[in-house]
């Protein structure tokens, strides 16, 4: 009887540890989801940022390179150190113009911060070049670069929808995407950005 007494108890306070781990889990789960900018930006993702996806895992943007307006090859790995809202477009992409003058505000929202920068980078062809510098030319102060090969907007994730728009840290990672046109020159992209500026350098 002693035996079989012993044997229940051992039982019940396996059961127990059981459970404790199981809520000292889930707790860490959630307190985690609270911390650190991954957390932040994920409650950020409220309004016109509400499709925006956080990633589990940060890791370095793609650096295909890509054409200055001069012609110069860059690549995103050129401007680590600033945030950096890259925005990924193309003149036969209505929703990508019609977002183009909120990117803009965000721009000018941050003028005097040269920590940030957006940075718009048409995916039109090269017969197409000049007809999109006309049209960012209309939209100042933001740069013009092209990548005529197409390569960015499928090498973040495998996405491919336009328009796309990704921001990285100063230290040029993924921290967040949103494909499809949204509203950038509001309260709810700005709380982004500064969440990112917040963190230390």
């Amino acid at each position: 009887m002693g035996s079989s007494k012993k044997t229940v108890w051992a039982a019940i306070a396996a059961l127990a540890v059981i459970v404790l781990a199981a809520a000292a889990w889930f707790y860490a789960q959630q307190a985690g989801a609270g911390k650190g900018s991954d957390g932040e930006l994920g409650r950020l993702a409220t309004g016109e940022m509400a499709e925006l996806v956080v990633p589990d895992d940060t890791g370095l943007a793609t650096d295909h390179p890509f054409l200055a307006r001069d012609g110069t090859p860059t690549r995103l790995s050129a401007f680590r150190g600033k945030v950096v809202v890259v925005n990924l477009w193309a003149t036969w992409c209505a929703p990508c113009l019609a977002e183009m003058p909120t990117l803009a505000a965000l721009s000018r929202h941050y003028a005097n911060n040269p920590e940030v920068l957006v940075l718009p980078i048409s995916v039109d062809v090269a017969d197409q070049r000049e007809k999109a510098i006309a049209f960012m030319d209309n939209q100042p102060p933001l740069p013009f670069y092209n990548d005529p090969a197409f390569q960015l907007p499928f090498a973040f994730e495998g996405r491919g929808g336009m328009p796309q728009t990704i921001l990285l840290d100063r230290q040029g990672n993924v921290r967040a995407s949103l494909t499809g046109g949204a509203d950038w020159s509001g309260p709810d992209a700005t709380a982004l950005v500064d969440a990112l500026l917040a963190e230390p350098g």
